[in-house]
């Protein structure tokens, strides 16, 4: 099956403050706020929600084709995806600029504050799936990127009749209610997180029953509460997160999770099995810092997977 990952490529520079964000705002000044963090440590890794998504599929065994902008500073990065097994025969390249940079700041209890830097991303707005794909794409992962870019891919997605999976997820707010329902209308899969589906139905007018009218599949994330899954004529079903006692970052928690979800509509999965797929993932990314740096073999991964959940033997298809 041929997978087209869209969205960003990024440096992600991750810090950790040690005490609670909460502790140094006071509400009534909210709308003056000027508060710097002092912070003990900062690393630097791999990152944007395209290229988080697409490692994660790697993992699993698929062959995704990233497809995105970078800027002169991606060919390390470029020989870290190639190595796991992602195809960036089409991500497009720009030497003028430097590919977008995430800064991200985490507290004691795991709240998170960041600032996102374009650079390169920006010129995602100038590509088309056809510019640089051949025929047509199994399946599209439509996630954050620069939003104009977005939206071309959904309509082009529409017109195309191409099947796509939309992850508006950090542009919901910054996307009107016209657009936001043009992301994602036609949509095979939406996924958002409760605080991102509560901004969709406050811009769109949209109540939940009126959102899974215009796509096929719903999934809105609930944190360490898990997920719920909405599917046609079907009642909401419940997946519980992937337990550890390593929590150590969140960052890109919600990409892996994406990922396993996709493994699971290639696999033709149910989609109660292909979230607990990404439950799983997700606790890998949760237990380092980063959100590359876990590795596993399928073998393990699998067998980790099966001191939790039942898979009725479908996971057996990795093995092959």
């Amino acid at each position: 099956m041929e997978i087209i990952v869209s969205g960003s490529i990024a440096y992600d520079y991750l810090m950790r403050f040690p005490g609670r964000f909460v502790d140094h705002l006071i509400p009534e000044q909210l709308h003056q706020i000027s508060v710097s963090f002092l912070v003990d440590e900062m690393t630097k890794h791999w990152g944007g929600v395209a290229a988080n998504i697409a490692f994660s599929m790697a993992m699993l065994g698929l062959k995704p084709k990233l497809f995105g902008t970078a800027g002169k500073d991606f060919d390390d990065y470029r020989h870290h995806l190639t190595a796991v097994g992602v195809d960036c025969s089409t991500v497009r390249q720009n030497n003028a600029l430097f590919t977008a940079s995430f800064f991200a700041n985490t507290d004691l209890q795991n709240n998170q504050i960041a600032s996102f830097y374009t650079g390169a991303m920006a010129d995602a707005r100038h590509y088309r799936i056809a510019d640089v794909y051949q025929g047509l794409p199994d399946l599209v992962i439509i996630s954050p990127n620069d939003p104009e870019a977005m939206l071309q891919l959904s309509d082009e997605c529409r017109e195309r009749k191409i099947r796509f999976v939309a992850d508006p997820s950090q542009q919901v707010p910054r996307l009107n209610g016209e657009e936001l329902r043009r992301c994602i209308a036609g949509a095979h899969l939406l996924i958002v997180n409760a605080y991102e589906a509560e901004i969709i139905y406050s811009k769109t007018g949209m109540t939940l029953d009126s959102l899974r009218q215009i796509v096929h599949t719903l999934i809105i994330t609930h944190g360490k509460a898990g997920a719920t899954i909405y599917e046609p004529g079907q009642p909401p079903v419940e997946v519980g997160v992937f337990p550890t006692d390593k929590i150590i970052d969140p960052t890109g928690v919600g990409d892996a999770f994406r990922a396993g979800v996709i493994r699971g509509i290639v696999s033709n999965w149910p989609m109660t099995l292909s979230c607990q797929v990404g439950a799983l993932c997700a606790a890998y990314v949760l237990e380092q810092v980063g959100t590359q740096n876990h590795t596993y073999t399928v073998e393990a991964f699998v067998q980790r997977f099966r001191t939790v959940f039942d898979d009725n033997g479908l996971l057996d298809s990795l093995l092959g």
